[in-house]
């Protein structure tokens, strides 16, 4: 008996974005029908200025958590950290299987046995144009460009119908490696019919088409052939696999030796060599060891750290705190990327510290964009022609952009949809609503630590860094009121010690102050006493230097 004939309402697709939007970084998003839930992407975000200490936020999964037992899949449109970098810490609450493309896969792999998760979790190689069917979906891998090879969209199709996820992309007609976006294919799922579309708009603030990667090519051999008496450092991302064939490429032309510098850099060159996605000439890799073997003018290391990342080996060079590398007045560093929003200091201060040494620094014309500009996102709207668009991948002003974008090639204004994160945007086959929200909390990495540093702790910190911090211990009798050792002062991050001996004699003479004052009484609570301590010394600071450090008194208690 069918649904309708039972009086049952169909059941309706959710869409519930659980990151990446309103920033850049950490995209994730579930489809839940039915009893099914399927995943896009589990990507992280870097930390904002004010995240002092912390390494990685990783989205709130609470809601899969809470569902565990629908959760069908995770599907990864590509191999960068704001679409995988998370998959380690979700999938140890959320054990399902990871379906990707080959290199894709092959990068995960590589953070799952670091985290030793490689055994345990499921994964699928898909091929472009594969179908997988899980639970009530079924999931179409259509072939994009974008800066990382095997890069995929999405048709999902359930009952209520198809919404093409397109991941990150744009269309290059002349890849460095592999074929151009499938666009044949989205042209026959536009001729059935598509619900919605789920569009990047990284780029959709700039007019016309995204270069195509070869042109960088042609930049690399010109920077090459001006510099054949100099040693050539090129930094980019470790997972642009086209961009270092390009290098490569350019080193075997003009006779250079390669070396490969940056743990990230060494891992996915490996993986892309064995899965042949580059092609690396016999006799042209040599090891960073090897460097002082060769004439510096005969050699190319290519390096990750092209954000400015203050570990990644190119910010170590730039410091002269490198082992291996050092940099000279005859150096040609080429960065080969654009700063993420929010990394442009950290880039502009690797590029004046190699400038300040004397070395020659190229960071214009030397990247091209891997997501798509205002044409290629209005030829993908022509030929899938969505009901529905939902800008997904940037920040408010990119998906305010992009929803002016969509009206202008005819989709109604009341069919696109800018979602919040948490935002439960339901489908049926007749119309789209958000319906709920669900509250999400960053979650962040603090090196072995995952959410156990919340608001508080980064309110802490953020005091800490700005204010300083005063250390007031004592020793009393316990039960008594009688102080045996103490009071004795310390501070770090507020003043210098050795240079501020008067202030902090004054300052223990406001604690002493306070102690005979409070002490004269027959009993007094530690915790008073700490108080008054910090409100009494806390004046004193104010109005003697207009400071507020953070003060921490310590008890201890001597039987």
């Amino acid at each position: 008996m069918s649904k309708k004939e039972n009086n049952e309402k169909p059941s309706k697709l959710r869409v519930i974005p659980l990151g990446g939007l309103e920033q850049i970084g950490m995209n994730i998003t579930a489809l839940e029908y039915g009893d099914s839930i399927i995943v896009v992407d589990c990507g992280l975000a870097f930390p904002q200025d004010e995240m002092l200490g912390i390494d990685l936020v990783v989205p709130d999964v609470t809601y899969l958590k809470d569902h565990a037992d629908k959760v069908k899949g995770f599907f990864i449109t590509h191999g960068h950290e704001d679409h995988i970098g998370s998959i380690p810490y979700v999938l140890r609450d959320v054990p399902a299987p990871l379906y990707a493309t080959k290199l894709t896969l092959a990068i995960i792999d590589i953070k799952l046995k670091e985290h030793g998760l490689s055994k345990s979790v499921k994964k699928k190689v898909v091929k472009y144009g594969q179908m997988i069917n899980v639970g009530d979906f079924r999931v179409e891998f259509i072939r994009v460009n974008h800066s990382i090879s095997d890069s995929a969209a999405f048709a999902i199709t359930c009952p209520v119908g198809t919404v093409v996820f397109t991941g990150d992309f744009k269309v290059d007609y002349t890849p460095v490696l592999g074929t151009p976006i499938d666009l044949t294919r989205f042209g026959e799922l536009g001729k059935k019919g598509v619900l919605a579309m789920f569009c990047d708009s990284t780029n959709v603030m700039r007019p016309g088409f995204t270069m195509s990667e070869k042109t960088v090519g042609r930049t690399f051999d010109n920077i090459f052939a001006e510099n054949t008496g100099h040693r050539i450092i090129v930094a980019t991302f470790a997972s642009n696999v086209d961009r270092v064939q390009q290098i490569i490429t350019c080193a075997a032309k003009y006779g250079r030796k390669v070396m490969l510098e940056g743990r990230s850099m060494l891992n996915v060159m490996t993986a892309a060599q064995e899965l042949g996605y580059i092609q690396i000439p016999d006799n042209i890799m040599i090891s960073i060891e090897q460097i002082k073997s060769y004439r510096p003018e005969d050699t190319v290391l290519i390096t990750t750290g092209s954000q400015g990342e203050s570990m990644a080996a190119l910010s170590r060079i730039a410091a002269s705190i490198h082992k291996r590398v050092s940099i000279s007045p005859d150096d040609v560093v080429i960065i080969s990327s654009t700063p993420i929003p929010g990394n442009e200091k950290s880039v502009s201060k690797v590029i004046n510290e190699l400038t300040q040494q004397g070395a020659k620094v190229i960071y214009q014309d030397t990247h091209v964009s891997g997501h798509a500009c205002q044409e290629e996102i209005k030829l993908l709207y022509t030929l899938i022609k969505p009901k529905y668009a939902i800008p997904v991948h940037g920040e408010y002003r990119h998906l305010a952009a992009h929803a002016e974008l969509a009206k202008s090639v005819g989709i109604d204004k009341d069919n696109i949809f800018i979602l919040h994160s948490g935002d439960v945007l339901e489908f049926s086959e007749n119309e789209a609503k958000i319906v709920d929200h669900i509250t999400l909390h960053e979650v962040l990495v603090d090196g072995l630590g995952v959410g156990d540093v919340g608001n508080a702790v980064l309110r802490d910190r953020r005091e800490l860094s700005e204010s300083g911090l005063v250390i007031v211990s004592l020793a009393m009798g316990k039960g008594t009121n009688i102080v045996l050792a103490g009071p004795e002062i310390n501070s770090r991050g507020f003043v210098y010690m050795r240079e501020s001996e008067e202030k902090i004699e004054e300052a223990r003479e406001v604690v002493e102050a306070t102690l005979s004052k409070l002490l004269s009484k027959q009993k007094v609570d530690r915790n008073k006493l700490k108080n008054e301590i910090r409100d009494a010394l806390s004046d004193h600071f104010w109005k003697t230097m207009k400071r507020e450090p953070v003060i921490l008194p310590i008890i201890m208690e001597v039987e």
